[in-house]
């Protein structure tokens, strides 16, 4: 019996490239399995994907060859050969696929609950009633805090996380042959990203879907998939059973990935990186650590902060509803030391750290930065701090200019805070930053729609260093990158704070980073902090029951 896919020698060849990007892979795919599938950026892991669902872009400057068989819709077909008039009829209704950025795969024009019954009114003959009722049935499984409300929302008015289960639910109503999920949960909390990973592995033995689920977090493929494909440099390093691959790999490639990543039970200075364990070493070098100093001032303080959003008007007109998006927030914040912010989707963490830098004005209370209480300043004198006040944004995408290069969009705020005198000279000083996150100079003369997800992040992450800020808050800037540039990239992090002596605001949804990171954490529920203290009393003793359920929904290797 045919396998439900198979793919034999594919080839995928960008012109102007050395190598292939994807370089002769076989793999199958039988149905009611799931197949995870594991690499770096640049592996040609989301290559793969977007072959098997026909949306290679149609261009000279690409080859691709080799045979994609698939053998859910009636008869075998060969996917790299299909006319796009029947691959239409197979997209989207037998294989759908979930892809890794929401926002730039949700029509900002549209509202929510439209795009996702759009394919049930056009693959299943749905009306617009039906597909609703739908479509809502499925936002309500995938934990959208409001099924309606997000069904009436345009993708901006959702958070990261609310926009992802969005493009969940999209591919789950249709209940298809194959799902391909690429990096699915990268923006989603542990609790709400456990739950989405029983909703996967209940649609796909509910309906005997096959599934490919591409991710850079190993621990959450162990938990779902049947067999794992380890993929590096557009080939296959190793393919098998995933209990084989997690408990006896046989690659090194392998090896490094399950050690790079950050651990939970153990707190590690600094964290080995693919090429060192491949290099042979067993320890990470020595590195500098920055012990705060609680007795000294604070560098900042959020004294009683309020930030309200009005929902609709009710009864008298001028009486809104509110969401009490930030409520009563009381903390400090030390010179040098890191401090984690974790919660659920919603829970108000963003807004937290936006209303902190103005990017928000807040109802009420006081940010307090050298003395001065920033919620008091016009946006013209707030201007004054902005170099001092960096922000690495959870969604690279969005927070860098499509139409502009890279070696513009790194320039363009140096110049702006007057960092270096000279051209070469700053032009040097992004070169070695970007090779510190893990990019050379090659990306300078690119645009953001040339990277992946992964590197996009490290730009953007480079960016906000390039001005030397004193407190750098970064809101999940680690989220979209594979273990082995993750662990480079919180090295980096930890290495820049004992360097210039910075301090970090820092949200996350994966608790094992917010532990390797953060000297204190602050966990966050409705709005309002529920429980605070050092790193290691809450991962190791929580005393608040939601705390509790967040460590628990951790995924274990």
């Amino acid at each position: 019996m045919n396998p439900l896919l198979d793919i034999q020698n594919l080839h995928i060849h960008f012109k102007g490239q050395e190598k292939p990007a994807v370089d002769g892979i076989n793999f199958s795919l039988e149905e009611g399995k799931v197949l995870g599938i594991v690499g770096e950026s640049g592996s040609g892991k989301s290559l793969t994907a977007l072959s098997i669902m026909g949306l290679m872009p149609d261009s000279k400057g690409m080859k691709t060859k080799g045979e994609i068989l698939f053998s859910g819709g009636g008869r075998q077909h060969n996917l790299l050969k299909m006319k796009e008039k029947l691959m239409r009829k197979f997209r989207g209704n037998l294989i759908c696929m979930i892809v890794q950025e929401p926002m730039t795969s949700l029509n900002p024009s549209l509202k929510c609950g439209f795009q996702a019954g759009e394919q049930l009114r056009l693959h299943l003959g749905y009306s617009r009633k039906k597909a609703k009722n739908a479509v809502l049935e499925m936002f309500t499984k995938v934990k959208l805090p409001d099924s309606e409300k997000a069904f009436q929302s345009y993708p901006h008015q959702l958070s990261g996380g609310q926009r992802q289960r969005v493009m969940i639910a999209m591919a789950m109503t249709m209940k298809p042959k194959i799902l391909i999920a690429d990096e699915p949960t990268t923006a989603l909390d542990v609790s709400v990203q456990k739950e989405v990973l029983d909703l996967i592995r209940e649609l796909q033995k509910e309906n005997n879907t096959s599934v490919i689920f591409i991710s850079h977090d190993l621990a959450v493929v162990k938990s779902l998939a049947d067999d794992i494909l380890v993929m590096k440099d557009g080939q296959i390093q190793e393919f098998g059973n995933s209990k084989e691959i997690f408990d006896n790999p046989k690659s090194d490639y392998t090896k490094a990935l399950l050690a790079c990543r950050p651990k939970m039970e153990e707190k590690q200075k600094r964290l080995l990186t693919v090429e060192d364990i491949i290099g042979g070493k067993t320890k990470p070098d020595e590195t500098q650590k920055i012990t705060p100093d609680y007795n000294s001032d604070h560098i900042l303080e959020v004294k009683n902060l309020n930030t309200w959003f009005p929902l609709k008007k009710h009864g008298n007109k001028n009486a809104p509803a509110w969401l009490k998006a930030n409520e009563d927030i009381d903390f400090k914040v030390f010179k040098g030391e890191t401090l984690g912010i974790v919660g659920e989707s919603g829970s108000g963490k963003s807004t937290l750290i936006r209303s902190a830098l103005q990017l928000i004005r807040p109802n009420s209370g006081e940010v307090i930065y050298n003395s001065v209480d920033l919620c008091g300043l016009s946006n013209a004198k707030m201007r004054k701090y902005r170099k001092d006040l960096q922000i690495i944004f959870q969604d690279p995408y969005s927070s860098l200019n499509p139409q502009m290069r890279i070696d513009k969009a790194l320039m363009e705020p140096m110049q702006a805070h007057s960092v270096l005198s000279k051209k070469s000279e700053r032009m040097d000083y992004i070169v070695e930053m970007l090779k510190k996150t893990g990019l050379d100079a090659d990306v300078l003369r690119k645009y953001p729609h040339q990277f992946s997800g992964g590197q996009r992040q490290r730009i953007v992450i480079a960016r906000a260093l390039l001005l030397q800020p004193k407190i750098v808050f970064c809101d999940e800037s680690v989220a979209a990158l594979d273990v082995s540039i993750q662990a480079q990239v919180l090295n980096l992090l930890n290495d820049l704070k004992a360097e210039f002596g910075l301090t970090y605001l820092f949200i996350s949804h994966d608790l094992n980073v917010i532990h390797h990171m953060s000297d204190r954490i602050l966990v966050m529920q409705k709005g309002k902090i529920v429980e605070a203290g050092s790193s290691e009393e809450i991962i190791r003793n929580p005393q608040n029951e939601y705390t509790k359920m967040l460590i628990e929904a951790v995924p274990t290797l």
